[in-house]
Order: structure tokens, then C-alpha cells, then sequence
């Protein structure tokens, strides 16, 4: 009588690409964001937490405290403001660094800002070796709306 041990073939294919949807991250530094851009992954150091709203329960019942600071964050190529909402007040602490998932560059009066949606992550991990540049501060850049012509158009004025 032979003995075999039987495998499921697809068993180790299948468990190299486990997650088939997520891909590794790339992560960016702060001196290469630009506005309406998102998907963005970076490491940075909290520099300070300045909270500019606080909302109890007013209006609805269903509606749950509402905090929001600006927080200065940098890395070695720059600074940004970030926009902290609710819970991730409380991990943006002066002195913490970071990891943003998935951040999104907003526009706030013609400045950017760096933002987490529900869709992002923000993760405190081990201090970083790095000193930030805080002569680059890429939110006190202020762009403008400018309509560009398409190609091919006839001049105006014609």
C-alpha cells in the first residue's frame, strides 16, 4: 500500500499575491507635493499643534464633537501645514513623528494644505534621524486659479 500526501497545487500562488489590491508604498517628501494631488505616503516630524476649532454638540444629537488643529509637520526637504481633524488631533503631538497614508494636498485660501481622509492613515512611529528644513514652508506659497487657453484655439480678442 503507497502513501502520498496531497497538496493543493494553487495553495502557494495564491498566498504570494494574497492581496492582489495593495501595492508597496512609495513614499514622497514634502518639497515634491503639489496642489489637488493625492495618494501621497511620507514620513514627517510635528513641529506644533494649534487647534482652530472646537465644536461640542450643538445644532444635531447625532453629530459628534468636532476638533480641528493646523499643525506645522516637515521633513529634511520642507515644511506644511496639515489639517488634524477629531481623533488625529490627539496622535499630531509637537515632538511625534509621523507616518500619512494616503494624504491629500487641499487648497485653503490659495495655500496648500496636507490632509487624511478616512481613506489615508496616520501612524506614530519611532523618532526620525532627520532635521527638518523649516525654511521651506510650501503653505506660504499661495497659488492662483489660472485658466489656460486650449491649443489650437483662435486667439482672443479675434
Amino acid at each position: 500500500m503507497s502513501t502520498s500526501t496531497k497538496t493543493a497545487p494553487s495553495q502557494t500562488p495564491q498566498q504570494s499575491n494574497a492581496k492582489p489590491g495593495l501595492r508597496k508604498p512609495v513614499f514622497t517628501k514634502v518639497e515634491l507635493l503639489k496642489p489637488e494631488t493625492s495618494g501621497h505616503t511620507l514620513v514627517a516630524k510635528v513641529l506644533s499643534s494649534n487647534p482652530v476649532l472646537q465644536k461640542g454638540r450643538s445644532v444635531s444629537q447625532h453629530l459628534r464633537q468636532t476638533r480641528i488643529s493646523e499643525c506645522l509637520i516637515g521633513d529634511e526637504t520642507g515644511t506644511i501645514l496639515f489639517t488634524a481633524r477629531n481623533d488625529q488631533v490627539d496622535l499630531m503631538k509637537p515632538g511625534a513623528t509621523v507616518i500619512l497614508r494616503n494624504a491629500r494636498i487641499d487648497m485653503f485660501k490659495g495655500s496648500m494644505r496636507l490632509a487624511v481622509d478616512k481613506w489615508g492613515r496616520i501612524e506614530v512611529t519611532e523618532p526620525a534621524n532627520f532635521v527638518v528644513k523649516e525654511d521651506n514652508n510650501l503653505s506660504l506659497v499661495e497659488y492662483e486659479l489660472v485658466n489656460v487657453p486650449e491649443e489650437g484655439g483662435a486667439p482672443p480678442g479675434n
